[in-house]
């Protein structure tokens, strides 16, 4: 089976998202049915308050995706990862279809990257995860793998001035 990569998967669910988010407002939308009177096959808000979006759709299969995003969703990595010590959350995504799971972290933190690089490479391999991709590239590093469960894990980390930003994504079970 051939599968798009987590990153890929969460652009288009996200671009979906908002696609839907174009044809109404903070409720149900008609989405694909083209409002035909159809059922929607999916909905979305955003919270004015936080700026968490909430989308949710239904494929053809009865399958429910729901995604949250925003600076205060609440941080779930899976068993074994964990945030980098003070880092700063600047955005959270977590994507849920039935078993499986999607989350992408934005962080800052004045950790150099060689730190957060390594924190999580040691948290990837006590995962399973076979750390087969690493690139180093000026001020740019990164890394990324998957393990026997389908478990797919990728960081990466930029310096900019005193401060770190770093994208953390951890995916298993998404189609």
């Amino acid at each position: 089976m051939t599968r798009s990569p987590p990153a890929a998967r969460l652009a288009a669910f996200t671009a979906a998202a908002l696609a839907v988010g174009a044809c109404g407002g903070e409720a149900e939308n008609a989405g694909e049915n083209g409002g035909d009177g159809a059922e929607p096959r999916g909905s979305y808000d955003i919270d004015a308050e936080t700026g968490e979006t909430r989308a949710r759709h239904t494929g053809d299969d009865g399958t429910v995706t729901t995604m949250r995003s925003g600076e205060r969703v609440p941080v779930e990595l899976p068993a074994g990862f964990a945030l980098y010590p003070g880092a700063r959350v600047t955005n959270n995504t977590r994507v849920e279809q039935a078993a499986g799971v999607l989350v992408l972290l934005t962080l800052e933190s004045a950790a150099q990257p060689a730190d957060m690089v390594a924190y999580y490479r040691e948290q990837a391999a006590s995962a399973g995860i076979d750390v087969a991709t690493s690139l180093d590239s000026g001020p740019m590093t990164m890394i990324g793998g998957e393990n026997a469960d389908g478990t797919s894990f990728s960081f990466t980390a930029t310096r900019e001035g005193e401060v770190t930003r770093a994208q953390l994504s951890i995916g298993r079970g998404l189609e």
